[in-house]
């Protein structure tokens, strides 16, 4: 029986090390303070009703001492959970990104390529994965023990988090938050495979439309594109290539336009215009679903920036997108 799970992702190792730390060094003081108020007690003990006790004077060398050995301690404990807190929470940049969606109580994942699995996650080893998750209902927990990865899905935000397999296998997935009463039946498996049968697993079934494609339909379908269009005088900003770039707000302030950003400017609007731009966007909160935020999201994030007035010259221009009759604006 192993004390810890099987350690299969490249941050594993470095949090069983800072567990272990952790345990060894309450471990040792525990069984030295309980060792020492036993033997104090027996050894200083009040050996006569009549005994006086006597004067005890401090040790400057002594107090020295067990000030400085806990202060060291705990800043060990600050600066090696930080480095493990850091390494665990950036995202590489060349992740796989894997689409997220929790709800009582299954697990529902997708791709970018279009590959849908319920309660499955297939994943190639040597390669970070990025995670986009959201709930639809109540707080989850995504959590592999075998990868030390556990991340909460809070609804009404994105919750992302990575992980780079390090071993073949089959690892338990868990919802390591109560969500419900069926709570104990929301498990799954994820599968850490060698490249080759990741490439073979990725070719063996249809992957239907991507969440590109499918956010581009839902772009359309919320006549987004009616005001969000590349072209002068559009009501709402351009979105090629906004994704990881530096938007400036009407109130002087500068975001980076991450998911949490994107998310936010299409459920309320209102809470960060940009600069330059009125307010006319309506809220879409409660008119699209978290799998649907996530569609747009990605697809804008597959948007690539506009090109130099050169090159657009010298190439055809694009075929606009089909615009229907309702109309929406952004800020």
């Amino acid at each position: 029986m192993h004390f810890l799970p099987e350690e299969a992702s490249s941050f594993a190792g470095h949090v069983d090390a800072l567990y272990l730390f952790l345990i060894l060094v309450t471990a040792f003081f525990s069984l030295l303070i309980g060792t020492l108020v036993v033997v104090f007690a027996i050894r200083y003990r009040r050996k006569s009703p009549d005994e006086i006790a006597t004067d005890v004077h401090e040790s400057g060398a002594l107090e020295i001492i067990w000030t400085v050995i806990p202060f060291g301690l705990t800043i060990v404990m600050f600066f090696w959970g930080a480095s493990v807190y850091f390494r665990i929470t950036r995202p590489p940049t060349n992740a796989i990104d894997v689409y997220v969606t929790a709800k009582q109580w299954m697990w529902k994942l997708q791709h970018a390529d279009g590959h849908r699995e319920m309660n499955e996650l297939h994943v190639p080893i040597g390669q970070p994965v990025r995670l986009t998750m959201a709930s639809e209902d109540v707080i989850h927990s995504f959590y592999v023990p075998a990868f030390r990865f556990k991340r909460d899905v809070v609804p009404g935000r994105f919750s992302v988090a990575w992980f780079q397999a390090t071993k073949p296998g089959k690892y338990h997935l868990f919802c390591a938050e109560y969500c419900g009463t069926r709570h104990s039946n929301m498990i799954g498996w994820v599968y850490a495979m060698t490249p080759a049968d990741y490439q073979a697993w990725l070719a063996g079934g249809n992957p239907g439309e991507s969440l590109a494609a499918a956010g581009a339909k839902r772009f359309v379908e919320n006549a987004c594109n009616t005001c969000h269009g590349d072209v002068p005088g559009a009501r709402g900003p351009s979105l090629a290539g906004v994704y990881g770039h530096a938007v400036r707000l009407s109130n002087g302030q500068t975001v980076i336009a991450d998911e949490a950003y994107l998310r936010e400017s299409i459920v309320n609007p209102q809470a960060k215009l940009v600069a330059g731009y009125p307010t006319i966007m309506p809220t879409f909160q409660g008119l699209i679903g978290e799998e649907g935020l996530l569609q747009l999201i990605a697809y804008i994030k597959s948007l690539s920036p506009p090109a130099p007035a050169g090159a657009a010259a010298a190439s055809p221009a694009p075929a606009p997108a089909p615009t229907p009759e309702r109309k929406a604006s952004r800020p």
